[in-house]
């Protein structure tokens, strides 16, 4: 039996069917397109084109770390995204086809990050920001796809450029701002040359966020940390008026968009979304959103525009009677568990830091959200009946809530010491089965208004990382990262087996005729198991880098999958045990994956919030 993962020809790739994510973090990342049907979004190192009125979604693949930045071209047909990469790295700017969905150009001079894009109103140029370790601006031909001229972005005195936009009627002028330096650029093309102006501010020192250009090029407006709006002349480089003189912008004026009808559309980063004017900047219309506001964009002349906040909320608003709507909303930490109902695919629930999430399979939407504050919940299970949602949670009380109404139905009190960090149910529904931070696994009577510990296990040295039950309730496996996998009698509440390897398990599935399982963990290696005497039967070389952290095996044990530190989800013929496809989509570590009932979809859920449906690449 040969260990090798077979040959990269006979691996099909497997399709990605829906993505739920969006980095909020990205300052201006959410984007409406100009054709007014599509938004487009960075997730990871990923950017999302999605449909507004369909919920349709493409892909746009290419870069190799998470997009910090975003631009789209007047006309529509360009792209650009840019990328962190390691320190002392050229950091990628990626040039893109938005009709043909496909990569361009690579534009590579920058080092580490490239903080800020934006295009010239005619697409010939693009500009570029480096980020801190880099302090360059260039200008960049779209049609040569090569640079035409660089300078230091700031000046020796002051901190870094961090905004740049271009003019709205000239290919010529562009404007960069950051701590303590504002400076309008004018592009000398006949000598490849470009020629900043400091802007003169007076005896006002600030710390630029953002900026937004008048239609006609008459006056620029900048966005500060300290809650102000700066209005700049492009043409005297003077300031023409700042405020608001009292009621600042709590923690910062983050988005800043003016409006072609006049006014601006102000965002701050409290959640605070205002529309206001020069000179007063006093609220005309306001509403509170949740999370700092990071983007606004304008659908066509912005009679409607959509606002994206640091919690990874997507809102809907219309101008007139300034209303919102949330459209799309996805974690914004790390996914910690992801299950599916009994016998169902229409939905599943995520868990993360502080909240449980329902979702509706086809549709992507959220159905319900259960939130418990600065708690961190690490594992979750659907009763067999479906009548509640069992949960683990990181100051050691289990929680059951109702699944349609969210309503807590009981707590268990101190379940465990150091946090609850997994969980099981059984399907007579009578038990719950947890495992906690000191290693303990306990087994708990579930009555109608009672709950009563049965038995507490103590064998584990370190904390319980999956627990799986056996179909007929009479035993379980609990994996731990203390090296060891224990098979436990669950009628006699004993030991039956215990499984040694020199890993910190992550994952371990019962095969559907169960007299095997297997497990992974942070060695990289699958291994089969018999439950009979825990004998190792096969091991597999299950990645080439990282943990594998979630595997998940089919109803009738003819395949599984398996998702880590690579960022890969793999299925696997369990006979063969060679990977069959691959999917290539998760920009973050990959912590749990689950097959759903009926062998439709795989749902995979990741470090970075993002949750993906991958469409099973195999009929039942």
């Amino acid at each position: 039996m040969d260990n090798k993962i077979s040959p990269e020809a006979q691996v099909a790739e497997l399709e990605l069917d829906a993505v739920i994510g969006f980095n909020g973090h990205v300052p201006t990342g959410l984007k409406c397109h100009p054709d007014q049907e599509h938004l487009i979004f960075p997730l990871g190192c990923t950017i999302l084109i999605q449909a507004i009125n369909t919920q349709e979604q493409n892909f746009l693949q290419g870069h190799g770390n998470n997009v910090s930045c975003l631009a789209i071209s007047r006309s529509g047909r360009y792209i650009a995204s840019g990328q962190v990469t390691f320190m002392g790295f050229k950091a990628d700017i990626i040039l893109w086809d938005y009709k043909k969905r496909e990569l361009l150009a690579r534009l590579s001079l920058h080092k580490g990050k490239i903080e800020a894009l934006a295009f010239s109103p005619n697409d010939l140029y693009l500009v570029s920001l480096g980020g801190p370790d880099d302090g360059s601006v260039v200008v960049w031909s779209i049609a040569k796809r090569d640079a035409i001229c660089g300078s230091p972005a700031a000046g020796l005195n002051v901190g870094n450029a961090t905004n740049v936009i271009f003019s709205r009627c000239r290919d010529e002028m562009f404007v960069t701002a950051g701590n303590g330096t504002i400076r309008v650029w004018e592009l000398d093309l006949p000598n490849r040359k470009i020629w900043p102006t400091e802007c003169q501010t007076g005896q006002m020192k600030r710390i630029v966020m953002s900026i937004g250009m008048a239609d006609d090029d008459s006056f620029f407006y900048l966005g500060t940390t300290t809650g102000d709006i700066l209005k700049m002349n492009p043409r005297t480089k003077l300031l023409t008026d700042a405020g608001p003189a009292k009621d600042k912008f709590s923690l910062g004026v983050s988005a800043i968009r003016c409006l072609k009808m006049g006014g601006l559309l102000v965002g701050s980063g409290a959640g605070l979304l205002v529309f206001c004017k020069s000179p007063s900047y006093k609220p005309i219309k306001k509403i509170q959103l949740q999370g700092g506001i990071t983007s606004i964009t304008l659908r066509g002349e912005g009679h409607q525009f959509f606002v994206g906040t640091e919690e990874s909320h997507i809102y809907r608003v219309s101008f007139t009677d300034f209303k919102e709507t949330l459209i799309a909303t996805c974690h914004f930490e790390a996914v910690e568990d992801i299950v599916f109902p009994f016998g169902t695919a229409e939905l599943f629930a995520t868990c993360a830091k502080k909240d449980i999430r329902v979702w509706h399979t086809s549709s992507n939407r959220e159905l319900l959200r259960v939130t418990v504050p600065n708690m961190t919940c690490h594992g979750i299970d659907f009763m067999r009946d479906g009548k509640s949602i069992i949960s683990a949670w990181n100051d050691g009380k289990i929680r059951a809530f109702a699944p349609e109404t969210g309503r807590l139905m009981y707590v268990i009190n101190s379940a465990h010491r150091i946090g609850v960090t997994a969980i099981a149910t059984t399907s007579d529904c009578k038990r719950v089965i947890s495992g906690g931070g000191e290693g303990e696994v306990r087994v708990w009577q579930i009555g109608c208004q009672t709950q009563k510990l049965e038995e507490a296990l103590k064998e584990h040295k370190s904390s319980v990382s999956c627990i799986r039950v056996k179909r007929n309730n009479e035993e379980c496996v609990t994996a731990s990262t203390d090296g060891t996998c224990i098979i436990w009698d669950l009628v006699r509440l004993r030991r039956n087996q215990m499984i040694l390897a020199n890993t910190l398990f992550q994952c371990v599935c019962y095969h559907p005729e169960e007299f095997q399982i297997i497990t992974s963990g942070t060695d990289r290696k699958i291994a089969y198991w018999e439950v009979f005497d825990g004998t190792v039967i096969r091991e597999l070389e299950g990645s080439l880098s990282g943990s594998i952290n979630g595997m998940d095996i089919t109803q009738e044990g003819v395949h599984f999958v398996t998702g880590g530190n690579d960022h890969l989800v793999k299925v696997w013929d369990y006979n063969e045990g060679e990977v069959t496809h691959v999917g290539v989509g998760h920009s973050g570590n990959i912590t749990r994956i689950r097959i759903s009932p009926g062998n439709q979809y795989i749902v995979s859920v990741s470090a970075d919030g993002a949750i993906l449906r991958w469409k099973y690449p195999y009929t039942s």
